[in-house]
């Protein structure tokens, strides 16, 4: 995909109006293959504290992602304080267990903040192939990401990959991306770009 413009709040509401524009079964499509993906990783295979964010908003759809593991790993979600601007992470012991908090998005109702992990699964609105990343604009993530020693792994539709991204100085980079089409390893972690031969170029 072609790089849509420098100017980072144009590409953010553009790619936004096209994940709206994403069907219900177009999100749950992708979002199958893109999870795929990543649990054929090493490094989540092995993570035994994974941090994911909860879906919301056609995101990539990661309910059942933390379903499925919530018995087998030490599975944590983003609490946001909104006060502080911070996101925090809570041990998430049971599906069952979250209710609505800031923006709309699940939380658990009572937190247990363990900000540690093996790997942290980021959203985003744009990624580039160097690692880059447009959140909502609030750096949230960015403040997260830069206490954490975990690996990076950000879950993204095909079209959320741009070739070039503005960066600026606090910006945070990925180690992986992981989207419908394969994987792309930024920053040397043991596995190596793969894209499905049926998938086309990105």
């Amino acid at each position: 995909m072609k790089f849509l413009d420098s100017n980072k709040e144009k590409i953010r509401k553009e790619l936004l109006q096209k994940r709206k524009n994403l069907s219900t079964y177009e999100v749950l499509k992708r979002s199958n293959e893109i999870i795929k993906n990543l649990e054929n990783l090493r490094e989540f295979k092995e993570a035994e504290k994974i941090a994911c964010y909860i879906s919301f908003n056609n995101e990539v759809f990661t309910h059942g992602l933390i379903k499925k593991y919530i018995k087998e790993k030490k599975i944590l979600v983003p609490v946001v304080n909104k006060e502080r601007k911070e996101i925090e992470l809570s041990l998430l012991a049971d599906w069952k267990d979250l209710s609505q908090g800031a923006y709309g998005i699940l939380e658990p109702r009572e937190k247990l903040i363990v900000n540690d992990a093996d790997i942290i699964i980021v959203p985003g609105i744009a990624f580039d192939k160097r690692g880059n990343r447009i959140g909502y604009g609030e750096g949230y993530y960015d403040r997260l990401l830069s206490k954490l020693k975990a690996i990076k792994i950000a879950l993204a539709y095909d079209f959320q990959i741009l070739e070039k991204l503005p960066e600026e100085e606090h910006d945070i980079k990925m180690d992986m991306i992981v989207t419908e089409k394969g994987y792309y390893n930024i920053m040397g972690s043991s596995a190596k770009n793969f894209f499905s031969k049926n998938a086309g170029s990105i």
